[in-house]
């Protein structure tokens, strides 16, 4: 039997926000929900789709994985001469979406991007596994290869030479924080009748709270 697409179906019954239940701060909601998600053992549950768009408004999207937030943002780490990166050289704005199923729970981020410290990306870079390290090293992110035996020999090569030295962080990769200006959190309901909320940063540095129709 063939299932149509437009057939399928699922009653959200899990959760439900309200505003006396919200945080006032959104980062602190976000900070709750993260770590119900690491709770629940969700696979990436760091993974998050990054939104970007060209100097021409031309939008393109990916999945990444979020490394660390606090009140300054959201980081994730990639190869700057990427296409993301590219694109954010040109056009300093993002979008992010995190989905945890399990939970029926979505977030949106959207902001201004930075690149963070040259310092804070050495540690990261640092603190990261030797192979990933090198993966780094070798990748001309997004660029066309030839073949999987060009990357693996180029891995090799790369490593002999490398052997037994500390692997510097490559000039062309490091860190990018979201500082964000609007957050919007969504909890799935019954009968199409969703949690929305969306905080939206002020001049003044605090965050106007709107329920927003599902």
């Amino acid at each position: 039997m063939t299932t149509k697409k437009a057939d399928l179906r699922v009653s959200y019954k899990v959760d439900h926000l309200t505003e006396h239940r919200i945080a006032k701060d959104p980062i602190r909601l976000f900070a709750q929900w993260f770590d119900s998600a690491l709770e629940a053992d969700i696979l990436e549950s760091n993974a998050m789709t990054l939104a970007t768009a060209d100097e021409d408004g031309r939008p393109a999207a990916r999945m990444v994985l979020l490394k660390s937030f606090n009140k300054k943002g959201f980081v994730f780490y990639t190869n700057y001469l990427s296409r993301k990166g590219l694109q954010l050289a040109g056009n300093p704005y993002a979008a992010l979406v995190f989905w945890w199923g399990v939970f029926t729970r979505q977030i949106r981020i959207e902001g201004r991007v930075e690149k963070i410290s040259g310092q804070e990306s050495d540690e990261y870079f640092n603190s990261r596994p030797r192979g990933h390290q090198l993966s780094a090293v070798i990748s001309d992110q997004s660029k066309p290869v030839p073949n999987y035996e060009h990357l693996e020999k180029r891995f090799s090569e790369v490593s002999k030479s490398l052997e037994e030295k500390n692997i510097p962080r490559p000039e062309f990769w490091g860190g990018y924080r979201v500082k964000p200006e609007l957050m919007e959190f969504w909890q799935g309901r019954p009968n199409r009748l969703h949690d929305r909320f969306r905080y939206t940063k002020q001049k003044s540095g605090k965050w106007l709270i709107e329920r927003l129709a599902p």
